[in-house]
């Protein structure tokens, strides 16, 4: 009696879907999402210190700064540019130290991913957050200190691009001075200060035109002052331009000038940003 084997059944190899380039992207996004939300200290600070402030000073200030403008108007305006800041400056500069420290980035850069996607999911984080962020001081002052929302189109495209641009010039610069800090527990250090004093200096806490001449100088050197000055165009009257430093919003000015630090934030993420510590080499 014969017996007839029957042909080995060819055994395929499971096919590998390869992601895009936009799928890696937002995949990276959402991870970098759920880390942040994860540390209860950062979204507390990051989402809440911008309406406690606002809260407190709208409590302690009242009054007019200018062609019918209350103080607590002129506040919000610049509470909303120094929480974009906080989103992207503060937290990157703060957070990528201490990822660098536990050798997360030295991890990220063994893997196959290309190293843009890890950018990719930063900015995406931080625009995410930006937008909640956002919202939530809108609400927030709508509801609370009538707050005058833009009434035309053309005013919540400025509100779009000074926006866009001034997060996209800090989340450059975050980028970039988070290779200043040593160790993870200097990166506070480093970066905190800097964002106070431009805070102080850049109309956000005081009217821009009360500060003393050099410091107004100073100011004008970095983002947040025209991105405050961009955004009052968009929630104070027209007129109150007339009270700005040129004479006017000028806006196309502001445009330059975060376009220009765009650029800046750009060359000095390319030319410092560094994957390991120095004790790694």
């Amino acid at each position: 009696m014969t017996t007839t084997t029957k042909p080995a059944t060819p055994v395929t190899a499971p096919t590998v879907r390869r992601l895009g380039p936009t799928s890696l992207a937002l995949r990276q996004g959402r991870l970098e999402i759920r880390q942040f939300l994860r540390s209860r200290e950062s979204v507390v600070f990051t989402l809440g210190f911008p309406i406690i402030m606002v809260l407190i000073f709208a409590s302690i200030f009242d009054g007019e700064v200018g062609s019918g403008v209350s103080y607590t108007q002129y506040f919000i305006t610049g509470m909303i540019a120094s929480g974009l800041m906080t989103v992207s400056f503060q937290n990157l500069g703060i957070w990528i130290p201490i990822e660098r420290d536990r050798g997360v980035l030295k991890r990220y850069r063994g893997t196959p991913m290309p190293k843009w996607v890890w950018f990719a999911g930063k900015v995406i984080m931080v625009l995410v957050i930006g937008v909640v962020m956002t919202a939530l001081l809108l609400a927030v002052s709508v509801a609370l200190f009538d707050l005058d929302l833009p009434s035309t189109a053309t005013g919540w495209l400025t509100f779009g691009w000074v926006s866009a641009l001034g997060i996209t010039a800090c989340t450059l610069c975050g980028i970039a001075i988070s290779s200043l800090a040593r160790t993870a527990r200097s990166g506070s250090a480093v970066v905190t200060p800097v964002a106070l004093v431009l805070q102080f200096i850049s109309g956000v806490f005081f009217v821009f035109t009360n500060l003393p001449p050099w410091m107004q100088q100073v100011a004008a050197l970095f983002p947040l002052k025209w991105m405050c000055q961009g955004l009052r165009a968009v929630f104070l009257p027209e007129s109150f331009g007339a009270n700005e430093p040129g004479g006017s919003f000028e806006l196309t000015r502001v445009a330059l000038v975060l376009g220009a630090w765009c650029v800046i934030g750009l060359v000095l993420c390319l030319t410092t940003f560094r994957w390991t510590t120095r004790r790694d080499g």
